[in-house]
């Protein structure tokens, strides 16, 4: 995730995972493409294309629905809201709680132990203390390694407090 805007007002945090949507698209070309070609030769590899262009481009279909969303964070303080932006091939889904309810974000992490050690993943969560969504609400879905997660946590707690307005500067 990036922050896309960070004012006294409003703080946006965006994650859109062009990598790995482009890999993707690269991979379901490849096989479509190959699939193609082998029908374009004729004879015997007709239908070894047609199942090598239909399964290979539809796995890589299938991993593109699963793995590509697009998600948008919007704290803004003068209409008091929280949105959570989330959108896939399958359409758009807005989830909306009280900033005034938020009291803080925090990083939930897994454990994954194997033949070469263990491994942690974050996800940054959202905590709310107070209201009808009362709860940890994850940001993302999937949990990362490294230290993104950690950054956007420091970035929504640091905008949190109220920023005061130094007095002395404005005119009446």
């Amino acid at each position: 995730m990036k922050v896309t805007r960070n004012t006294p007002n409003q703080l946006i945090l965006s994650d859109t995972p062009w990598f790995i949507g482009i890999m993707l698209v690269f991979f379901i070309l490849a096989f479509v493409g190959a699939g193609l070609f082998m029908i374009s030769e004729g004879g015997e590899n007709i239908w070894f294309g047609i199942l090598f262009a239909l399964f290979g481009g539809g796995l890589g279909f299938g991993a593109f629905c699963a793995f590509v969303r697009r998600v948008q964070v919007i704290l803004d303080r003068p209409t008091n809201s929280i949105l959570i932006r989330r959108q896939s091939v399958f359409g758009y889904d807005t989830v909306e709680h009280k900033l005034s309810n938020l009291s803080h974000a925090e990083i939930e992490t897994t454990t994954s132990t194997s033949d070469k050690g263990t491994s942690k993943m974050h996800r940054p969560v959202l905590v709310l203390d107070k209201g009808m969504s009362a709860g940890r609400h994850p940001i993302v879905e999937a949990y990362v390694s490294g230290h993104g997660s950690h950054r956007m946590v420091d970035v929504i707690n640091d905008w949190l407090p109220a920023r005061k307005v130094d007095s002395a500067s404005q005119s009446a």
